[in-house]
């Protein structure tokens, strides 16, 4: 949803969409840096107010996570498209189709990672991120194993997806030629050798 009614003194229409803020944010990021752009650099230049840009993200460190909160809840529909399969393979396939994105998004995705990746202030951040994602791996497998989210199998079987992406990643980050989901199927099949499975 966007408004057409520019601010005063802002010579631009008014920008009231998540995809449009963080492309005014990232382009900011990229001119001034991730410390150097403020929230109310990006208010500016997105053509809005600082109050109203917190409406669509607590703080600037959620900026680059996106409406991460939605893709959780798409993310459980998912693993349970794989009720079927084995409990490690449904997680990890899962995992795959969870960082699944069209081709013509990749570029604008490895932006993304590379900056949450790679700047030491979204670190503290990140962790409570990943801490989501994994409590959704530890919900299904608690699930399908009859236990309790924060008994040891579950959290266990979290940590190892979150490992085996960030793994991925960065070897996805490191090679502009590799394909992401392969490199996240690479990254299981090296984890089944180190086993001796």
């Amino acid at each position: 949803m966007t408004t057409t009614s520019p601010r005063p003194g802002v010579g631009r229409p008014v920008v009231t969409s998540h995809a449009e803020i963080e492309r005014v944010a990232f382009r900011l990021f990229a001119e001034k840096g991730f410390v150097g752009t403020t929230l109310e650099d990006i208010a500016q230049a997105a053509g809005i107010g600082r109050r109203t840009l917190l409406r669509y993200y607590r703080s600037k460190n959620d900026i680059p996570w996106g409406q991460f909160d939605d893709t959780l809840d798409e993310f459980r529909n998912t693993l349970r498209t794989f009720d079927d399969r084995p409990l490690h393979e449904a997680v990890h396939l899962a995992v795959i189709e969870f960082n699944r994105f069209p081709a013509e998004a990749m570029a604008e995705h490895r932006v993304r990672m590379r900056l949450i990746l790679t700047t030491p202030e979204l670190q503290a951040h990140s962790v409570l991120r990943y801490a989501d994602w994994r409590h959704v791996i530890a919900e299904y497998v608690a699930e399908r194993t009859g236990s309790d989210p924060s008994a040891l199998l579950p959290q266990t079987a979290s940590q190892v997806a979150l490992s085996l992406s960030m793994a991925g990643y960065g070897e996805w980050l490191s090679n502009d030629d590799t394909d992401l989901s392969t490199v996240l199927e690479q990254a299981l099949r090296t984890l089944h050798g180190y086993l001796g499975v």
